[in-house]
């Protein structure tokens, strides 16, 4: 394999104290729209407080605040379908805080019902991919409902009062269809733009993370334009727009992927990716855009697709439940035993480490962000604790802090728990005075070293495969999603319903290997030098995987053009004089990734491969020959 042919190994991030520390101080910008949301996430938290003082009613309005935290998920959604994902988490939030108060009475169930649904809801949020906030909220809103005193409340009342708080953040986070019913959908594909521009213009060094970055926005675009979409588009509609701009970003981006293009046809590429860019943001353009049947791809994999991938035997997916189900279990046994009042901090604590399935390194500096925060946090919280604001005041208190945490917690993620803390103690404390306010910081202190301390044993305990056996398999499957893209090629049917399908399935196997590669390179020092050794192998299926996606956009291309057929010595039809080179490229497809999946010695390729795949299909030949004769 020649090395003249390939990008630069990654750097895997710095794993020592000073890495550390640099990360932790580090200070990211504020994405777009940040604002915005921040005012939204605030008032959703503050307007329940205020509806309860004036009620008479202050615990039920902190009750109701619950329910705000729905403000927090999905903001990035187009309005259609954040209305009823919205709904969908409100609707959680209210059956969480009941299960937690019918829990109550059985306090032998409490900690394996915790962690059980700690596992629960990261499967479910994973496979949903409802943000960021994920499957923390939903188990600390139970955890809290197992020790509020609500003898008052019945359980459906309190799900009532939570329910209530999320309609209200419902209402804040969609108002906005009235004013930009596209704006999601546009900034969406404003990102692909500036994306695809960043790639055609990076060097070799920077490159394969710059062309991941595009493919990733791209990706990212067609869900908010298609997979998001429960009403169909009009003809001749803002979406359809949209999604044709986008269209001709994606042949953009797929042009751009011959190492040998000219530099004047590569800048002829970047001014109409900028171009491009430029029209998504002139709002006042109706360019009329009637796609072709079928010309539509589809966004993310189904959520029973990622729900079963969550489940599979072996997987990482699988090895994280089964970690955080030990964490919750260790971190609740921990803080009982030490006899810790609402021991249900520490669970959630555990869960907050784990439930994003972060790598070691960043799993270890989450920890010691949330620890650090969290000490200098306490200092925050009791002095609002002392003051003991009520009435508008502690919802003035409320919203300060929540309009804080969502204006930082982007930016770094240390100084954010600051206000997190003094937030979730203010809440917990249900607008009520506190006699013991140095007792309860102390607990919350110790609460949080218990869980950041047993999610951090748990993930040594139960790490995620990230060797070169986890990257071969990836391999493999990537050439297996490439075999079954080729009968579309051969025929040159590519934008047939099926044919999409495969060619999403084969988008989504790549970046699965690219995520494999960062798991090892974040790893063990032998899962690092074992990566850094396989990083040709990826490299060139990497690159086999975007010529062949290329290809298909080629041909769609050019069937939409109506151009005559296309050179057999460029694209990967079979040549005239040679039937049988498709053929023989399923064949080899299907043999290289039986060899890769399962570590054999690979047979011999067959001669006639088509020029789209030869040289990368050799190259993963030759690796795997000699890396297996190596051992």
């Amino acid at each position: 394999m020649s090395n003249a042919r390939l990008p630069p190994v990654p750097e895997p991030p710095s794993p020592g104290p000073q890495g550390l520390l640099r990360e932790i101080r580090h200070v990211r910008p504020l994405p777009p729209g940040r604002l915005g949301f921040s005012l939204r996430a605030a008032l959703a938290m503050g307007i329940p407080v205020l509806a309860g003082w004036l009620a008479g009613d202050t615990a039920a309005g902190m009750m109701a605040t619950i329910g705000g935290f729905t403000a927090l998920y999905c903001g990035d959604r187009p309005y259609a379908a954040r209305a009823i994902a919205l709904a969908a988490v409100a609707l959680g939030f209210a059956v969480a805080v009941m299960f937690g108060l019918w829990l109550q009475p059985h306090a032998w169930a409490i900690l394996p019902a915790l962690a059980l649904m700690a596992m629960f809801a990261t499967w479910l949020c994973n496979a949903m991919r409802i943000g960021p906030a994920g499957a923390y909220l939903f188990v600390l809103a139970c955890a809290a409902s197992t020790a509020i005193p609500a003898d008052h409340l019945p359980p459906w009342q309190a799900g009532l009062l939570v329910l209530g708080g999320g309609m209200g953040a419902w209402l804040l986070h969609t108002v906005g269809i009235l004013l930009h019913p596209r704006k999601p959908e546009r900034r969406a594909v404003l990102a692909a733009a500036r994306a695809v521009a960043a790639a055609i213009s990076a060097d070799a060094n920077g490159h394969p993370r710059a062309r991941r970055r595009a493919a990733q926005a791209l990706y990212d675009s067609w869900q908010m334009l298609v997979g998001f979409q429960p009403i169909p588009a009009r003809p001749n509609g803002e979406l359809a727009r949209l999604r044709g701009i986008n269209r001709e970003l994606h042949q953009t981006f797929a042009a751009s992927h011959d190492p040998d293009l000219p530099a004047e046809r590569r800048a002829q590429l970047l001014r109409h990716a900028i171009q491009l860019g430029e029209e998504v943001q002139q709002e006042a353009i109706r360019r009329p855009r009637t796609l072709p049947a079928g010309t539509v791809p589809h966004g993310y994999p189904r959520s029973w697709t990622l729900l079963r991938e969550g489940l599979a035997p072996g997987s990482n997916p699988r090895r994280q439940l089964l970690r955080i189900g030990i964490a919750c279990l260790a971190a609740g046994l921990v803080a009982g035993a030490l006899e810790l009042e609402r021991a249900y901090w520490a669970v959630a604590a555990a869960l907050l480490m784990l439930h994003q399935g972060l790598t070691w390194p960043r799993t270890l500096q989450r920890s010691l962000e949330r620890t650090l925060g969290t000490l200098a946090g306490l200092a925050l919280a009791g002095a609002i604790l002392w003051l003991h604001p009520t009435g508008p005041w502690l919802a003035l208190a409320v919203m300060a802090l929540q309009f804080t945490i969502e204006m930082v917690v982007v930016r770094n993620y240390a100084l954010a728990v600051v206000f997190i803390t003094s937030a979730a103690l203010t809440i917990a404390s249900g607008g009520q005075a506190v006699d013991d306010i140095p007792g309860m910081l102390l607990a919350r202190g110790v609460d949080t070293v218990i869980g950041c301390a047993c999610a951090l044993l748990a993930f040594r305990l139960l790490p995620p495969r990230a060797n070169a056996r986890t990257v071969a398999s990836e391999i493999g499957q990537c050439l297996l999603a490439i075999r079954r893209v080729c009968p579309h090629l051969e025929r040159g049917e590519v934008t047939t319903p099926q044919a999409r399908i495969d060619r999403r399935d084969l988008q989504h196997r790549s970046f699965l290997l690219e995520q494999a590669l960062d798991q090892a390179l974040d790893g063990s020092a032998e899962e690092r030098r074992s990566a850094s050794e396989h990083w040709p192998a990826v490299a060139a299926c990497q690159r086999l995987v975007y010529r062949v996606l290329a290809a298909c956009w080629d041909l769609e291309r050019e069937a939409e053009a109506e151009a005559p057929a296309p050179d057999a010595s460029t694209l990967p039809q079979a040549p005239a004089d040679d039937p049988g080179s498709m053929a023989a490229a399923v064949e080899a497809l299907s043999s290289l990734s039986r060899a890769w999946i399962h570590g054999e010695p690979p047979p011999r390729l067959p001669h006639a491969l088509p020029p789209l795949f030869a040289g990368d299909l050799g190259d993963l030949h030759r690796f795997l020959r000699q890396k297996l004769r190596a051992s």
